[in-house]
């Protein structure tokens, strides 16, 4: 078998429905904390649809909601057409997780790790073994297949609990922070792999706060932020929506920076104040970048340093969570 290719599944829905993931109005609490407050979205089948957020978004437990992992606080969520409570069974057995922490066990061998799992979803042993043969030429780790897991680097351990989320030919792939912890190395290797699983029409939830990670592989996105969704959309259509095609980054000092944005007039779209740097969002990057050095230096106005750079998705969160309450332009960025 060629290791580009992989059955993942014999997708069907009733009535023709493509949608995969329906949440509305979707809540969860803990004690007296909101952890996830009001968000709606869908999902696509064949799609690769992104949650994006930093660290205590919201993000692990909305996935944990979809897999029937944590109850549902309030709102409506359905998975394949069925209420995630009422065909909790069902769901599960069209599901593969790949989650924060590999939970693999470590005195077995790779294979071993694959074959025991797919009795989980009673696969008979034949069946089994020639799906775990499949995985493991997939990820590239038939070489390791009769290694023990303790044996293996993290990189290698991210890959096995990858290939084992896929043992059960699921119908939707949710992937939490997958890539955490990984070397940019190891890293590549598994967005490779990712790629691969989503232009073969894989439905995939992915979870990351890694900007180029959802920028690669998403076709949509959501950006949480508190547990709410800012904005939707695909990655570039963000872009261009928020900050344009690119931004000049300008160190200056706090007195300077009203004299900079005057310079820069109309050749902006928008702006983010961070410390000492000024983030210029523009379409006319050629022209900002000509002007604003030159007509700095007839005002006698220091600048610390200048570069012109493409946009990116960072760009665009930054701004969406750098905003005030009034939505107007913001001069801080808040983190969790």
């Amino acid at each position: 078998m060629n290791n580009d290719t992989l059955k993942i599944s014999n997708v069907s829905y009733s009535g023709g429905n493509s949608t995969v993931i329906a949440a509305r109005d979707l809540v969860k609490t803990f004690d007296d904390f909101e952890a996830v407050r009001g968000v709606s979205f869908s999902v696509n089948r064949g799609e690769c649809f992104g949650l994006l957020g930093p660290n205590g978004a919201g993000k692990t437990s909305i996935v944990k909601m979809i897999y029937g992992f944590s109850p549902v606080t309030s709102g409506e969520l359905q998975i394949f057409g069925m209420d995630v409570a009422g065909g909790a069974r069902q769901i599960k057995a069209r599901i593969g997780v790949v989650p924060q922490e590999d939970n693999l066990d470590p005195e077995l061998s790779v294979k071993e790790n694959l074959i025991i799992y797919a009795g989980y979803f009673r696969l008979k042993k034949d069946e089994a073994r020639k799906r775990a043969a499949e995985i493991l030429e997939f990820m590239e780790l038939s070489d390791k297949a009769d290694t023990e897991v303790s044996k293996l680097s993290g990189g290698l351990k991210r890959r096995l609990t990858m290939g084992r989320a896929l043992i059960n030919s699921p119908d939707l792939i949710i992937l939490d922070e997958p890539t955490t912890g990984l070397d940019p190395y190891a890293r590549h290797l598994l967005w490779q792999r990712l790629r691969r699983l989503r232009d073969s029409g894989t439905t995939m939830l992915l979870t990351t706060h890694y900007l180029e990670e959802a920028s690669q592989l998403c076709d949509r996105l959501v950006i949480l932020h508190r547990g709410k969704i800012l904005e939707e959309g695909a990655p570039q259509e963000l872009i261009d929506l928020h900050v344009g095609q690119e931004v000049m980054e300008v160190g200056v000092r706090e007195e300077w920076r009203e004299t900079i944005l005057e310079i820069a007039g109309n050749l902006i779209k928008d702006y983010h104040v961070l410390g000492d740097n000024l983030l210029l969002f523009t379409n006319k990057g050629k022209e900002l970048a000509e002007q604003v050095p030159l007509k700095a230096a007839a005002r006698n106005v220091p600048l610390l340093y200048s570069r012109l750079r493409p946009s990116n998705l960072e760009d665009v969160f930054l701004k969406l969570t750098g905003e005030t309450l009034e939505g107007k332009g913001c001069n801080r960025f808040e983190q969790d």
